[in-house]
C-alpha cells in the first residue's frame, strides 16, 4: 500500500509529496521542508491513515534537497536512510560549507558571471535552514534491496541531485521516483559539488539523461513523483523530454554561430526575464546544455583570461 501525503513548501515548485509505504516495515519516503506548515501537513496526513510520527520505522530520502529532507527530525523512532551524499548536506560541517562556498565561487568565475553577482554563493545556502538536523543512520545505493519491502530495489538516479535514488518494484511496475520523472515539468539538473573534493564538477544533465534513458528499459507502470500527480505512460514522456532537451541544446548551439560566448552570456540570452532572480537555476540549465553539446562534439571549450570558459561551435 502506497499512500501520498501532500506537503506545502515555500518554494516556487509548490507542494511536495511524501509517501507512506506499508510492508514488513512502515516507511515514509521523503519528509517535506522543515516548516511549521509542513509539520502540520505530515501530522494530519499520517493521522488520516491511522498513524502518528512514532509509528514510522524508516524515513527514506530520495535526495537531500530541503523540500524533501526537512522533517526527519520529527520521527524519533525511525531509522533515516539514503544515499551517502545526503550526509554532506545534512551534517553541514564547517569544512564542507567552506568547500561549498569555494566550489560555487569557482563556478561563477568560470561561467563569466560579473562580480556583482558573487553574493549568490550566500543566497544558495539560504534554503539549507529548512533541512533536518539528523544525519543518516544507514546508507543505501545501487542494487540494494529496500529492507522491509520485499521486491523493491534501490536505483541510483543521479542528475537532479548527486544523492538521488529511486525505489522500484519490477513485479508490480511501481516506482517511487523522487524528482526523477515529474508529471508537468522536467527536473532541473542542478550543479552540485562532487563528494570527492579532487574530482571534476559532475555533469548533471548528462547524468540526468542517463538516469531517464535507463528507465526506458524497465517495465514501469506508474511513477509516484516528488511533485504533482502520479505518472503513467512513462516511456513516451521520457522520450519527448529527451527530445525537447536536445532541441534546447541546439538553440544554444545556434547562439554560438557568431563567435564564442560565456555561460553567463548564454544564460542572459536564454533566460532574459528571470536570470537575475534565478541565477543558480538558470546557470545550471545553461551549463547542462553546453555539457551536452560538448559530449556530442558540437562545441569546444577554451579557457580565457581569469580562467573564464568560452564556448564556440566546432
Amino acid at each position: 500500500m502506497i499512500h501520498k501525503i501532500e506537503i506545502p513548501t515555500p518554494f516556487a515548485v509548490g507542494d511536495v509529496n511524501a509517501f507512506v509505504v506499508k510492508g514488513d516495515a512502515l516507511s515514509l519516503v521523503d519528509a517535506g521542508p522543515k516548516t511549521p506548515d509542513a509539520y502540520e501537513a505530515l501530522k494530519q496526513g499520517l493521522k488520516e491513515i491511522g498513524y502518528s510520527f512514532n509509528d514510522i520505522e524508516q524515513v527514506i530520502l530520495t535526495h537531500h534537497h530541503p523540500d524533501h529532507a526537512g522533517w526527519m527530525d520529527a520521527f524519533d523512532q525511525a531509522e533515516v536512510i539514503g544515499h551517502s551524499y545526503n550526509d554532506l548536506w545534512l551534517k553541514r560541517d564547517a569544512s564542507f560549507m567552506e568547500y561549498h562556498d569555494r566550489f560555487y565561487l569557482q563556478c561563477l568565475k568560470e561561467e563569466g558571471v560579473p562580480e556583482t553577482f558573487f553574493n549568490w554563493v550566500e543566497k544558495m545556502k539560504r534554503p539549507i535552514r529548512l533541512m533536518g538536523d539528523r544525519t543518516l543512520d544507514r546508507m543505501i545505493g545501487e542494487g540494494d534491496e529496500w529492507t522491509g519491502h520485499p521486491g523493491w530495489i534501490v536505483m541510483e538516479t543521479l542528475g537532479h541531485a548527486q544523492s538521488h535514488i529511486a525505489l522500484f518494484n519490477e513485479k508490480t511496475g511501481e516506482m517511487i521516483g523522487g524528482d526523477l520523472v515529474l508529471e508537468k515539468v522536467s527536473s532541473n539538473p542542478l550543479i552540485e559539488p562532487p563528494a570527492n573534493r579532487e574530482a571534476a564538477r559532475p555533469k548533471s544533465l548528462l547524468q540526468y539523461n542517463a538516469s531517464l534513458t535507463r528507465l526506458l528499459g524497465l517495465p514501469i507502470d506508474i511513477v509516484y513523483g516528488g511533485h504533482g500527480n502520479e505518472v503513467r505512460n512513462v516511456h513516451p514522456l521520457i522520450e519527448s523530454r529527451l527530445q525537447k532537451q536536445h532541441e534546447r541544446a541546439m538553440k544554444v548551439h545556434a547562439m554560438l554561430k557568431n563567435g564564442s560566448k560565456t555561460i553567463y552570456e548564454l544564460t542572459q540570452q536564454l533566460f532574459p526575464a528571470v536570470y537575475e532572480r534565478e541565477l543558480g537555476l538558470t546557470l545550471s540549465e545553461t551549463i547542462g546544455q553546453t555539457d551536452y553539446l560538448l559530449s556530442k562534439g558540437l562545441v569546444q571549450e577554451t579557457v580565457g583570461e581569469g580562467g573564464i570558459l568560452y564556448y564556440e561551435q566546432t
